[in-house]
């Protein structure tokens, strides 16, 4: 299983990054032994998805920008999930899609002395992530569709962690001005659970960042994008609920018994030493890994 963790797409790495994650021989060493006797994933049934994490490295003499991988394997009898997330700074709201409206999917592995088996004659317990997106057709893409697979994130729906999760109270405030020549909108961040729209708005005028004249407007706005994202929150939290109802007993526990094992390149005389770098972190929706190896 020679350079097993290539397996597994690299989930939210920049299309001009990809090869250069590769130019570098990691040593993924204990991600091979972990699927031998005695090794956390042997004979398990395991699905692996990969990931880049950059980070400053002082390499050959040098400091240097390097996209560090990271494997991630997922111990469950099913597939964690068949979608994705897909979220950016610019983007507005959260987007969860299909795999296959990505060209992923999770592919089970086959070793190579058996590669000449038909997928449906030959069971693996070994799934990866793929993408079958060829790179030459990225120039026909929109921008817009490109940048996406850079978005990207495995997503998991855990009903005990979406149990956990707090609401933002926090909005982010865009005021537009009227006029012929108006001044840039307004930005500026609402929490309502702290803030209070008298003195919230009293500290944007001695800040003279709004005009006294358009004090009763803004606290209107205000309170009409409080009211918007209340009920935005009340909405997501009942189809959270009605998601977890129907999800039944049985693969509730089965989600809340998942485990995951983060794999990162182990030092060696040819690759950056990255082990302060090492993280329990995966993502927003699988929250930490269960052991960092």
């Amino acid at each position: 299983m020679e350079d097993f963790w290539k397996e597994a797409f690299p989930v939210g790495t920049e299309w001009d990054q990809y090869d250069k994650v590769y130019e570098i021989e990691w040593d993924f060493s204990n991600l091979d032994e972990a699927f031998d006797e005695g090794g956390a994933l042997h004979n398990k049934r395991v699905y692996l998805f990969g990931c880049t994490e950059p980070q400053l490295v002082h390499w050959k003499g040098k400091d240097k920008v390097v996209h560090v991988p990271a494997v991630v394997a997922v111990l469950s009898p099913f597939a964690p999930s068949d979608k994705l997330g897909i979220k950016s700074v610019q983007m507005e709201t959260e987007m969860i899609v299909p795999m296959r409206e990505m060209k992923m999917d999770w592919i089970p592995y086959i070793p190579d002395d058996s590669r000449g088996t038909s997928l449906r004659r030959y069971r693996s317990d070994i799934f990866t992530l793929k993408c079958i997106q060829r790179r030459a057709g990225l120039r026909q893409m929109k921008q817009e569709r490109v940048k996406k697979f850079e978005y990207c994130l495995p997503y998991i729906f855990l009903p005990h962690m979406q149990e956990q999760e707090e609401v933002d109270t926090v909005v982010s405030i865009m005021y537009p001005f009227e006029g012929e020549n108006p001044p840039p909108p307004l930005l500026a961040d609402y929490d309502w659970e702290f803030d209070e729209y008298e003195e919230f708005t009293d500290n944007l005028i001695k800040e003279e960042s709004l005009p006294e004249a358009e004090k009763a407007k803004f606290i209107e706005f205000v309170k009409k994008e409080v009211k918007e994202a209340k009920l935005k929150a009340k909405q997501e939290r009942e189809e959270r609920k009605k998601a977890i109802e129907d999800m039944g007993e049985e693969r509730r526990e089965a989600l809340k018994n998942l485990k995951f094992l983060k794999f990162y390149p182990i030092k060696s005389e040819d690759t950056p030493d990255i082990s302060e770098f090492k993280a329990s972190y995966i993502n927003r929706y699988y929250g930490k890994a269960h052991e960092v190896l």
